[in-house]
């Protein structure tokens, strides 16, 4: 085991298995790849492990005696701490019914003992920085001042931006949705399809309020982005336009941004073939020095908080 110093500089892998053998291998090529191990012989003890230390990726035995590695999984991923760090399922069945228990249960990837060590550390790069740009682009959205928030395929709330926690949650612990709206919310999240940003709203009673949802995009493989209708903060758009250097149009797609729509809503909404919305947010992004909408968005909340 590493220093406390250690585990500040270099990335920490969780690695849950009941064979000696393959927590030695596993340990030494994490090891020399410079990470940090930790290491669990059954699930419960990775429950215990990360109510410590929230490690940055966690490769998991799907068959272990006890607690077996998918419900280990679906336990961890109840902590909204673990909501971004990627699960990696090792396993020697190979057979796609468990595969896709594995990827519901909240993993990212799927991977066959015996484990072949440099396609299980490239598999590691690829999740790590996945899951760095996530929270790239969250750190980004806690800025822009709106109300969204993402959730499982069960429906539990596994990140929302500030404000949602105070219209939703109040000043309390981190909570979730009851049972009856978590199961009509998934419905609908069924019904409307993912593929594409829905018009339709899902309605949900947050005390006193009715609040409408929209769905926005998937978040990542187990996890749908929803935003709340009609409680965004407008930029003002002469201010906006004065202080970003953008012209009046470009102000106006811009706040229209800001409120969640889609490049074709705000085509229609400003008598705007598509393409020429697209060149104005291109043009937004270059005035910016941004490279897309959530960073251009944080940069006009910024502007907005320091008034």
């Amino acid at each position: 085991m590493t220093t406390s110093l250690d585990i500040g500089r270099r990335d920490i892998a969780l690695v849950v298995d009941d064979s000696p053998e393959t927590l030695r291998l596993l340990t030494d090529a994490l090891d020399e790849a410079n990470m940090t191990v930790m290491v669990a012989l059954d699930g419960e003890s990775a429950i215990r492990i990360v109510d410590q230390i929230i490690p940055d990726v966690i490769l998991l035995d799907a068959i272990m005696s006890g607690l077996d590695g998918f419900e280990t999984c679906s336990r961890l991923k109840q902590n909204p701490a673990l909501a971004q760090v990627p699960i990696i399922f090792m396993t020697g069945l190979a057979d796609t019914e468990h595969i896709v228990r594995g990827l519901e249960a909240g993993g990212v990837d799927y991977v066959t003992k015996p484990i072949v060590v440099q396609e299980m550390l490239a598999r590691i790069r690829v999740h790590l920085a996945n899951a760095r740009m996530t929270q790239s682009a969250r750190t980004a959205l806690d800025a822009t001042g709106r109300f969204l928030f993402a959730v499982n395929r069960e429906g539990l709330i596994t990140w929302a931006t500030p404000q949602t926690h105070k219209l939703l949650f109040g000043t309390g612990t981190f909570t979730t949705l009851d049972a009856s709206h978590r199961s009509d919310l998934i419905a609908w999240l069924t019904n409307i399809g993912l593929d594409t940003p829905s018009r339709d709203t899902f309605k949900i009673q947050a005390g006193p309020e009715e609040l409408q949802l929209q769905y926005i995009s998937r978040s990542g493989p187990n996890e749908f982005l929803l935003h709340i209708q009609g409680d965004d903060q407008q930029i003002p758009q002469s201010d906006i336009s004065a202080e970003l250097g953008l012209t009046s149009r470009e102000a106006e797609v811009l706040g229209w941004l800001g409120k969640g729509k889609t490049n074709r809503d705000i085509a229609q909404i400003l008598s705007l073939s598509p393409r020429t919305v697209d060149k104005h947010l291109q043009q937004i992004y270059a005035k910016l020095g941004v490279e897309n909408r959530v960073a251009a968005l944080a940069v006009a909340a910024e502007k907005r908080k320091s008034r």
